[in-house]
């Protein structure tokens, strides 16, 4: 796969994590020095993005749409929207900026921001 072909299918792999509380393949695509911005402006570390993801998603559904992948050699960056499903049943949206590095030859996400609305 080019690298296009391979951040398009890590981010399904992220975005299916998410849904699925995937805690060991977060571990196995996230950088040891990961950051993720939570929607409350809490930033976390790679342990603590897991510790939030382990219990099962309170949302459903889970989708991406305009997927925008933009690789700069090296460095990558996904920007998307995202539409689920509230406990409530109402629909949320909101939208997610992942950057990727590549490291030893692999592709790890860095960083990442969450908003929703």
């Amino acid at each position: 796969m080019n690298d296009l072909e391979t951040l398009t299918s890590l981010n399904r792999d992220y975005i299916a994590s998410v849904q699925g509380s995937d805690v060991e393949r977060f571990a196995e695509i996230l950088s040891d020095d990961f950051l993720n911005t939570n929607p409350d402006g809490s930033l976390v570390d790679k342990a603590g993005f897991l510790k939030q993801i382990a219990p099962p998603a309170k949302i459903g559904s889970l989708a991406c749409h305009d997927v925008n992948v933009r690789v700069m050699g090296d460095f990558a960056i996904i920007h998307a929207r995202t539409t689920y499903t509230l406990p409530d049943g109402k629909n949320g949206n909101g939208r997610y900026t992942d950057i990727w590095a590549r490291r030893g030859g692999k592709w790890l996400c860095v960083a990442a921001q969450v908003a929703r609305s």
